[in-house]
């Protein structure tokens, strides 16, 4: 956004916690809940389900049904049919779908499988279990590249400071068949940022963490489209 790009985040997790930081909110409310409220998602207006936060970036969250009960990856079905219908995608630079990290469902993987998504960044740590997710997505993509026309962009490592991370994470990219696009390094001015509900980029824009967001955005910029 910094860059002159409009941007649209669309959070495809439960927890609905993609936009909060940009929104300087709890949480804002998500389709499925204002779907509840009104009766039917064709109740609903764009301007219901999105805000606008921090640099004009358009905040949508899907939303999903109370733990324990229902599919939770219908509510991503459904937020992207209605963002479609109702023209969300027009006049944007960038659509941002922030999915859940253990796909555990067919409805999470729509922006792959509906060819809703071009590129798809795994972000990932040195921990072993997110290098197991890290995988299975992987695994995911590659069932749907040729069909969807997704590639897999590269990973993403979100610095957990557990040993040889960044050597992990590199050699994770090679087997993929991947690129390791940015190591970002862990900084408590991320927490203290959460705390305040701002992003680093508003926070502290001076800051050291600030540039490295920067340098990844300009990273993913300038990989789009290239195999």
């Amino acid at each position: 956004a910094e860059m002159g790009h409009k941007i649209l985040i669309v959070g495809c997790d439960p927890k609905a916690d993609s936009t909060r930081l940009i929104l300087h909110a709890k949480a804002q409310d998500t389709i499925l809940s204002l779907a509840a409220n009104a009766g039917s998602v064709e109740d609903l207006e764009l301007e219901d389900v999105m805000k606008i936060g921090y640099q004009d970036i358009r905040c949508v969250e899907s939303g999903g049904p109370e733990p324990g009960v229902g599919c939770a990856g219908r509510g991503v079905i459904t937020s992207i049919n209605f963002l479609e219908e109702n023209g969300a995608y027009q006049n944007i630079d960038y659509v941002s779908y922030d999915v859940l990290g253990d796909v555990v469902c067919g409805g999470f993987a729509m922006p792959i499988r509906e060819n809703k998504a071009q590129e798809i960044y795994i972000v990932m740590s040195g921990e072993m279990m997110a290098m197991y997710a890290a995988n299975n997505i992987s695994k995911g993509i590659l069932k749907y590249a040729n069909s969807g026309g997704v590639r897999l962009g590269g990973l993403i490592c979100n610095e957990r400071q557990t040993d040889k991370e960044l050597e992990l994470a590199e050699a994770m990219a090679k087997k993929l068949g991947t690129q390791l696009i940015y190591f970002v390094p862990r900084d408590n001015v991320v927490q203290h940022a959460e705390l305040r509900r701002m992003t680093v980029l508003e926070y502290a824009p001076e800051s050291q963490q600030a540039d490295h967001y920067r340098n990844l955005a300009t990273k993913i910029h300038n990989n789009g489209g290239k195999g």
